[in-house]
């Protein structure tokens, strides 16, 4: 069974970006969503009014906000609702309190969430898990620990569920930088060697940039925002696209896409 995934930071919503400000981006963000026709969508900096301002009357969302409930910025999944269906979801802090909202640890400065969603394929049948996540944009040991520590929820869920598992978002990390090169398994985690595979392995050349910073629409410098999959999911191609909608950037990310096929009885 073959599924298009998608991780877009939306750009929180802000009167201080002036033209830029959500309220002249959301149709243009929806339209980019829609253009891919994702199963499903994991979101960064996204607050609960932005989620029901994309009218995406087609999808439905979980997650919390980093304060708790819907309280700030959320890393909501989005899932096509004929397509498949949530099981069990929930969102945990990057923290040594995981289940404590708001909760800060190491050298982050804001609450840090990772919400996961175990959805089923109405198609099939077909049962897998997605996470998503924002790390912090200054902490260098905050992004390191907080990648770990999803790894290890991760690597729990598999040992409990044995199901394939998704992991995406904006990791605030270069390819060569600590948390990226954990998931690459090009470091270790606390444990070994995580054992996922990265989507940008499908591209040929260089990903370049996934970051709009600035609503510059630059496609010069590295990405940092990423999917990944365990060895039970093919990756078929994946994509950043850096489109402009009616002439304007949809937010200071570009989405990121990767069309995925889920592997009968584990790797090729």
């Amino acid at each position: 069974m073959d599924i298009t995934v998608m991780t877009f930071n939306l750009r929180t919503s802000t009167a201080s970006d002036g033209d830029h400000a959500w309220v002249y981006r959301r149709d243009k963000a929806a339209r980019m969503i829609r253009d891919h026709e994702p199963t499903i969508v994991g979101t960064q900096e996204t607050h609960a009014h932005m989620l029901e301002e994309l009218q995406l009357s087609e999808y439905a969302w979980v997650g919390e906000g980093r304060r708790g409930g819907n309280e700030d910025e959320h890393c909501a999944i989005l899932y096509e609702k004929e397509q498949v269906t949530p099981i069990d979801h929930g969102t945990f802090w990057l923290s040594e309190q995981p289940e404590a909202p708001g909760s800060m640890s190491w050298d982050t400065s804001l609450p840090r969430v990772c919400t996961w969603a175990h959805m089923r394929h109405s198609a099939d049948g077909t049962e897998f898990i997605v996470f998503n996540t924002h790390l912090d944009h200054r902490g260098p040991l905050a992004r390191e620990m907080g990648i770990k520590l999803i790894w290890n929820r991760i690597r729990e869920m598999r040992e409990r569920k044995r199901l394939p598992v998704v992991l995406m978002g904006d990791l605030n990390s270069t390819p060569d930088e600590i948390a990226v090169r954990i998931l690459r398994g090009e470091a270790p985690a606390a444990d070994g060697f995580v054992d996922m595979r990265d989507a940008y392995a499908a591209m040929d050349g260089p990903a370049g940039a996934s970051a709009n910073m600035n609503f510059t629409g630059s496609p010069d410098g590295e990405t940092i925002d990423y999917i990944f999959v365990t060895p039970d999911i093919a990756v078929l191609s994946a994509e950043i696209d850096r489109r402009r909608i009616d002439g304007k950037f949809p937010s200071d990310h570009y989405p990121v896409t990767a069309r995925l096929r889920f592997l009968v009885g584990g790797t090729d």
